[in-house]
């Protein structure tokens, strides 16, 4: 059985010029070997994190099973032995927490390190993108409502209220995560899984954490130069929620990157698939194309071939792009929440994202599907609104 690998391209990494402390820098809000829980109901311990994963394994062996860049006669075989490799994987960090994970520089276990290892499971079973098919059908689905946001967001009354709009966008796009188990069978069943039935079903506020007067009161106050937004995953997520969001940013005078994937993993989008997409919406939409054509909005390799984010090292061209800018944006679950909800930045952030697991629900202190849009000015830590689940 030939094992193929993976297509992205190797990049030159660098360290991310924005950390503030780079030396105490790490991947990771949430600690695997304790009990991190807010609620005394519900205790979240290594095993809960260990079972967080394994309830994904269904949802990545049934797309692994109908992975079409594998020959028919080969696929239940490579997802089946991709699946008992990862459950051995995490037998074995079940019998031993602190064993040494293989090919992994980051210890103790934790996300990032979980999610190399399911990746490197694919990989060795032949697998490289096996979420493309249903990356490809919801991004042409996006395309076709964009330009209803886009009208939508231009109909606002004032700026403040469009930047509203659109960062309410940003959370409900997010909501197309097949990572998780509970999106992913959201997603499957067509429940509530529609941009505008996730906009509508928003939980109402406060969010578990909510700066979002804050963002509001900063964006009223003066408009930033450069803003550095990672993205999250295809379709809606990017197409429906970042991008406008990064519209706007422009209409307000601010040059925005893009920093999208390498590499392929789960449904995330790749910066290779995010140019041509955003060119097809810029040739639709005059201001979208102002922008596109002249450079004030771009797309950038950030490096990563996870669905979570390492910011010690991002390709070295985003390092060097990074190095000027203002304002900095983390989205989704994996790269906001999981591994950087309590990084420590040189200029302001923005950490947004939808809570998809029951687990990180109960350390937050929150709800499934709760919101976090989290704040923080240069140099801070802290939440503006002092929220408890970050104390």
């Amino acid at each position: 059985m030939a094992v193929q690998t993976p297509t992205s391209c190797k990049v030159a990494l660098a360290p991310f010029p924005l950390l503030a402390e780079p030396s105490t820098y790490k991947a990771g809000t949430f600690e695997y070997y304790s009990n991190c829980s807010r609620d005394p109901q519900q205790p979240v311990e290594f095993s809960h994190w260990i079972e967080v994963f394994r309830k994904s394994l269904p949802t990545f062996k049934s797309h692994a099973q109908r992975d079409e860049s594998i020959p028919a006669s080969e696929r239940e075989a490579r997802a089946e032995q991709f699946a008992a490799d990862f459950a051995a994987a995490l037998d074995a960090l079940l019998a031993n927490p602190r064993q040494e994970l293989q090919g992994f520089r980051a210890q103790p276990v934790s996300c990032a390190s979980l999610c190399h290892v399911r990746e490197q499971c694919l990989h060795n079973a032949g697998f490289v993108d096996i979420f493309k098919a249903v990356k490809q059908t919801e991004d042409e689905a996006a395309l076709q409502l964009l330009p209803q946001v886009l009208q939508m967001l231009d109909q606002q009354p004032n700026a403040t209220a469009a930047l509203n709009a659109a960062l309410r966008g940003v959370f409900a796009g997010n909501i197309f995560d097949l990572g998780a188990a509970a999106s992913a069978h959201r997603y499957e069943s067509g429940q509530g899984a529609g941009f505008h039935c996730a906009l509508e079903q928003l939980l109402p506020r406060p969010w578990v954490v909510d700066d979002l007067d804050a963002v509001l009161d900063r964006f009223r106050a003066q408009p930033y130069r450069k803003a550095l937004l990672f993205v999250d995953n295809a379709g809606a997520d990017v197409l429906l929620g970042m991008l406008p969001f990064a519209r706007e940013l422009t209409k307000l005078g601010t040059q925005v990157i893009l920093a999208a994937n390498n590499g392929a993993t789960i449904n995330d989008i790749t910066a290779a698939e995010l140019a041509p997409l955003v060119a097809a919406a810029a040739a639709q939409d005059a201001l979208l194309g102002q922008a596109w054509g002249s450079g004030q909005l771009r797309v950038m390799n950030s490096g990563n071939d996870l669905p979570v984010i390492d910011l010690r090292e991002v390709s070295a061209e985003l390092a060097a792009e990074a190095a000027d800018a203002d304002l900095l944006v983390l989205e989704g679950m994996g790269r906001a929440i999981e591994t950087n909800l309590r990084a420590k930045f040189t200029v302001d952030s923005l950490k947004l994202g939808m809570v998809k697991h029951p687990e990180v629900a109960a350390c937050l202190g929150g709800r499934l599907y709760d919101v976090v849009c989290k704040f923080d000015a240069a140099g801070t830590v802290k939440s503006l609104q002092q929220n408890a689940a970050l104390n």
